[in-house]
């Protein structure tokens, strides 16, 4: 592998993974294709404009044209796939955007990727395809697809024509689905960032329903190098699950965060259920660290230590975004005024 093609590297997930990549491998050249919706922010990886082995393009992954110039102008041999609509509150206000960017934006990906006869093709997903757990159970990569909401749906449909290139043409895809990801540059309307924000000002912390919602959590950095894993020695065709084996309910991480941040659970505001919210989410990552000789080695303690930690030494890079001010960088950075 020469040149890594990345898609929606400004967001969250992606910007931590294009940081760990380029000190993991020196010498692979890394084309940062981004089209800077919302939710991604080009302060994330501004003081990686002069790295000689990194490269941004603006571009939308629905547009053919732009998606088969960076391809080729860069001679990409390998793309991972983060590029996606991803809020599921968003996908119930809204879902045409969701199968416009996840489902025929990953096809227009798939065929440009095809033509260019790329050596490798990792598809980002998440564990929400699987849809809810009862109180028991994980969900193994054989788990039927059952989609709750329409980003779920959306990201199922992704997986699905990715796996299908993969059968039908022989195509070097494999498919990756994630328990749900904290850590720095993770945009604050989901949980762990929207609760450290709120309570760094004594605001009410909204909590959904009871709390009760159980998810499996995830150190950002740990996903990274699973995905590194993945995309060096993953057998093409596969699915793998990438979890950290660590079930929270959502109140008690609300809790914790509190505890941390030396603020009184009187902050903690229920507020009324979301439609179709999955009770629990469990994964079962025993295939990518039997497979891949993979497993996290951050604990969730450890973890949203150094997320609070973060994010209290970032707090302009928060209120930037709070405020909508990081699109400002954007105007001046790429646009000249």
């Amino acid at each position: 592998m020469n040149s890594l093609l990345v898609t929606g590297g400004a967001g969250f997930i992606g910007s931590n993974f294009i940081r760990y990549f380029l000190n993991a491998h020196p010498g692979v050249r890394l084309v940062n294709f981004d089209k800077l919706t919302y939710a991604g922010n080009p302060e994330n990886l501004a003081d990686l404009q002069d790295h000689r082995e990194y490269i941004f393009v603006q571009g939308d992954i629905c547009d053919r044209d732009a998606v088969q110039g960076a391809m080729k102008k860069y001679a990409v041999d390998a793309v991972i796939h983060f590029a996606a609509e991803s809020h599921v509150d968003r996908s119930i206000q809204g879902a045409a955007v969701f199968v416009t960017t996840n489902v025929l934006g990953t096809q227009v990906l798939l065929d440009v990727a095809r033509e260019m006869r790329v050596l490798r093709f990792v598809h980002v997903s998440t564990d929400e395809v699987y849809g809810s757990l009862g109180a028991s159970g994980k969900f193994t990569e054989a788990t039927s697809l059952h989609p709750n909401s329409p980003y779920a749906a959306s990201k199922a449909g992704s997986d699905l024509l990715v796996l299908a290139a993969a059968h039908t043409f022989g195509f070097p895809a494999i498919v990756t689905r994630c328990s749900n990801n904290y850590g720095p540059y993770q945009f604050p309307e989901k949980l762990i960032p929207l609760m450290i924000a709120n309570a760094s000002d004594d605001k009410p912390l909204p909590v959904y329903g009871e709390g009760l919602n159980i998810r499996d959590w995830l150190y950002v950095i740990d996903h990274c190098t699973a995905l590194d894993a993945v995309l060096e020695r993953g057998t093409i065709g596969e699915v793998y699950n990438i979890g950290g084996n660590n079930e929270w309910k959502n109140i008690d991480i609300v809790r914790l965060l509190l505890a941390t941040l030396g603020k009184p659970e009187s902050l903690i505001t229920f507020v009324k259920d979301r439609p179709g919210h999955d009770l629990r989410y469990a994964i079962d990552a025993s295939k990518i660290m039997t497979e891949l000789h993979w497993k996290p080695s951050v604990t969730f303690e450890e973890g949203l230590a150094k997320t609070v930690e973060w994010y209290r030494t970032h707090e302009s890079w928060w209120r930037r975004i709070i405020s909508g001010a990081y699109q400002e960088y954007y105007q001046q950075q790429y646009h000249g005024n």
